[in-house]
């Protein structure tokens, strides 16, 4: 049982296994999407093979749908030559439920897939091609949140963008170019209505990715390389629209444990590669049974009907109370406590530290205690009804093999949003508010500590990768533990708006936040110890 269409036509043998076929042709399918393109994605990660792909598929099963997606891969384009090309665009979606059992499901709603690289003539030839079609009306991104940023943590524009500027549309380098430039195509070859729609794991994805996309117009035509109203068409949402969306299901890098049960019922497509960019990928993903989805309804040139897969489609302003809910009350702000403090005492998975009692008292009274009571409640979606789901089923998932290091990465990026507007809450509600918080300041405090790249043993630890690292660390030099420290350049973080959206002194937290961290400097075992301690205290 290979992963291969040659394979899915001895149906019986799958069958028989337990695993769901797809129930259209995809022959036709592929060629009808290559005549009809509706759907492009930029990000063939995991996130997008084990669910946006299960969408569309959805669809195409219940015959509501006769085009699939054609998938772009622009950072790490192994994805496409050695992960999607030799299984023939098919993806194995695993979904783990909390019960044990697993649920296996042949997707194949990807038509064609394609490494974004305008040096490549043929794949930049075929993309344009795909780009420019009346009839697609998306085209979604999967990149991560920084993948719409344009500037460093200086606030300088990368090399490749400034290089993008001054050289025009022709052949751009970065991502955000080359969506400008296929933007521009398509303009030239008629201005068709067209949605870009992030479905990123941020707050106000659709607006990051039009101050992207605009920035770059703005700039090519200060420099003489478009036409006025090319940035006219950038800028009309009943052209060119940007929905905003929040999206959740945690979907893990592929599993060894995963692997060997397929490989038991003679599935071979199990080898799970890494990248040189350090991305582990198979041909199947693992993900869980939970999943949500909500997008603005604003698609100018239409839409598959996504609501028939689970898609709750609304106003923008029901999109910002859910991903706010979620982001900055629900869900997020625990998994970034968990990254943080599992990191620090040395756990390898999520739903071990939900095991942990001290571990998962302390995210439980993150939750309910402090997040919940300033939760938004977007209507369609019950911040208690979420926050139990989570705390209650999705994080103890002992099948779902997601990592403390894994979530841990991009913390700077996160704390604003996670935590920050939960903060700005409090100071809304009056100083007394504020004072009274106890446990996120302790995570803020957690994270200094995390910083310092010494576990709770004393032992150093590989820190996860984050883009302000280098502008971070040097705040942590002379810091050790089992002494008395310097806290100046600490002091001057916790004043940093960019990393918390508020100035934690001008907020009255700092003393509180100091404490936590010189506690958590006393020598090996005190962070346990200060999770114990405050767990411990009464109010």
């Amino acid at each position: 049982m290979q992963l291969c269409d040659k394979d899915l036509n001895q149906s019986k043998e799958w069958l028989e296994k337990g695993y769901q076929l797809p129930r259209y042709s995809r022959p036709e399918m592929c060629a009808y999407t290559r005549e009809n393109p509706i759907w492009l994605h930029f990000g063939a990660g995991n996130l997008f093979r084990g669910f946006i792909v299960s969408l569309q598929d959805e669809l195409l099963n219940k015959g509501v749908a006769q085009s699939g997606i054609v998938a772009c891969e622009s950072y790490d384009i192994e994805m496409v030559e050695k992960v999607l090309k030799p299984c023939d665009n098919l993806c194995l979606q695993v979904v783990l439920n909390a019960d044990g059992t697993i649920e296996k499901r042949v997707l194949g709603s990807i038509a064609d897939s394609i490494s974004a690289n305008s040096s490549d003539s043929e794949e930049w030839g075929k993309l344009k091609s795909y780009f420019c079609s009346p009839s697609l009306q998306i085209v979604s991104f999967t990149i991560t949140e920084k993948g719409y940023s344009l500037k460093d943590g200086f606030g300088n524009y990368f090399k490749a963008v400034k290089e993008d500027f001054v050289n025009g549309p022709l052949l751009p380098k970065s991502l955000m170019g080359m969506v400008a430039s296929l933007c521009y195509e398509r303009f030239k070859s008629g201005g068709a209505p067209l949605a870009l729609l992030s479905l990123d794991n941020c707050s106000h994805n659709g607006s990051r990715l039009f101050e992207a996309v605009n920035t770059y117009a703005r700039k090519w035509l200060e420099n003489g390389f478009v036409r006025d109203n090319f940035v006219k068409y950038i800028q009309n949402p009943e052209l060119v629209s940007f929905p905003w969306s929040m999206i959740d299901r945690i979907t893990p890098a592929p599993n060894e444990k995963v692997a060997l049960v397929l490989q038991q019922d003679g599935f071979e497509s199990t080898e799970i590669i890494y990248t040189s960019k350090n991305t582990a990928a198979a041909p199947f993903v693992n993900t869980e049974q939970a999943f949500y989805l909500v997008i603005e309804d604003s698609f100018p040139n239409g839409r598959p009907p996504l609501e028939l897969a689970g898609v709750l489609l609304t106003g923008r302003d029901t999109v910002d109370k859910a991903e706010t809910m979620k982001v900055c009350t629900c869900l997020n702000p625990l998994h970034t406590a968990l990254a943080i403090f599992g990191c620090l005492l040395g756990f390898k998975s999520i739903s071990s530290e939900m095991q942990d009692e001290t571990l998962r008292e302390f995210v439980w009274r993150l939750g309910i205690e402090e997040e919940l009571p300033v939760a938004v409640d977007p209507k369609i979606l019950n911040p208690r009804d979420f926050l139990y789901e989570a705390l209650n089923l999705r994080l103890p998932n002992p099948f779902i093999p997601d990592t403390p290091q894994r979530i841990a990465s991009d913390t700077s990026q996160k704390m604003p949003i996670r935590f920050g507007k939960a903060l700005q809450a409090y100071v809304n509600k009056g100083q007394e508010s504020v004072l009274k918080l106890r446990w996120i300041p302790l995570v803020i405090a957690g994270w200094l500590r995390y910083l310092l790249g010494i576990n709770d043993e004393g032992q150093p630890f590989e820190l996860s990768p984050d883009p302000m690292l280098p502008v971070l660390l040097p705040a942590f030099s002379g810091i050790e533990l089992g002494r008395e420290n310097n806290l100046d350049k600490i002091r001057e973080l916790l004043r940093n708006k960019d990393l918390f959206a508020v100035d934690l002194y001008e907020i009255g937290l700092d003393v509180k936040i100091e404490e936590y961290f010189i506690k958590m400097l006393a020598g090996p075992g005190s962070v346990k110890g200060l999770l114990c301690e405050l767990l411990n205290q009464n109010g």
